[in-house]
């Protein structure tokens, strides 16, 4: 399918995304997905997700805002998820700057099966064991080819690995795809990479093509904050701006304006 297609389907399914996200993005991420065209449900108490994980078509885990009853809440909805076959999308924040955060991402990716591992360079470097240098929970220096790395994590924990940056790379661990839409601006708004995660999941569950659902969700993300960094020069107005171009932009745009190639 063209990546518009993917963002149609997204439209007409209108996907349950059960998010496990950090506090300081939940009200961002669930206006994006809903501007997206998918529905958001954040539940964290380790007694219901895992019946809330049985009414979504995908689960996202975050671990921004890390502590230990959420870790242990993530795995029991990451197992129920894979029991009920619907994909996960894990996003590793702040792998590397300590190492208790980059322990228990590594634990999740041990004991949960992760359909796709969306990171910038620096965490998904750390998570795969590779020399990295990190600042806070910002992305930091990846000693060694970016790709190498991206191929390294998937074939690891034997999954699509979606590393973003300035050009995005999504690999299975042998074939890589690179996709370079998108706009500096969404370096200025916190959250902006946790709703991308979302959204990779919103699009990973209308289709069983996982690399293809990721690129298509890459494309539109990218092409959105394009659209929308046109109209919007400051980061709070670029925030509301590119809200409204998730919602505003159509399938036709993303196949037009797609910047994808392969590796």
């Amino acid at each position: 399918m063209k990546a518009g297609q993917w963002l149609t389907l997204v439209r007409e399914q209108s996907p349950l995304v059960h998010n496990m996200t950090n506090v300081v993005v939940t009200n961002f991420v669930a206006n994006g997905l809903l501007a997206v065209g998918a529905s958001p449900v954040m539940a964290y108490a380790k007694e219901e997700v895992s019946d809330m994980v049985r009414l979504a078509r995908a689960l996202v885990l975050n671990i921004g805002t890390l502590n230990e009853t959420d870790v242990e809440a993530m795995i029991i909805a990451g197992k129920a998820a894979n029991e009920v076959n619907i994909p996960v999308i894990f996003d590793p924040v702040g792998a590397g700057a300590t190492a208790y955060r980059t322990k228990t991402a590594q634990r999740i990716l041990q004991e949960v099966n992760v359909s796709i591992l969306r990171g910038n360079a620096s965490e998904i470097a750390s998570v795969a064991g590779e020399q990295v240098r990190t600042k806070g929970v910002d992305a930091g220096d990846v000693q060694g080819d970016v790709v190498h790395v991206a191929k390294k994590a998937a074939r690891t924990f034997r999954c699509t690995v979606v590393v973003t940056g300035k050009d995005d790379i999504v690999t299975d661990g042998e074939r890589v795809t690179i996709v370079s839409n998108g706009d500096a601006m969404l370096t200025k708004v916190t959250g902006t990479g946790c709703l991308l995660s979302a959204v990779l999941g919103a699009f990973a569950s209308v289709g069983e093509n996982v690399i293809e659902s990721s690129v298509a969700a890459l494309a539109y993300y990218g092409v959105a904050a394009e659209k929308a960094a046109k109209h919007a020069k400051a980061p709070g107005a670029f925030q509301l701006a590119f809200l409204n171009a998730l919602y505003e932009t159509t399938a036709e745009e993303v196949d037009t304006y797609a910047r994808i190639r392969g590796e």
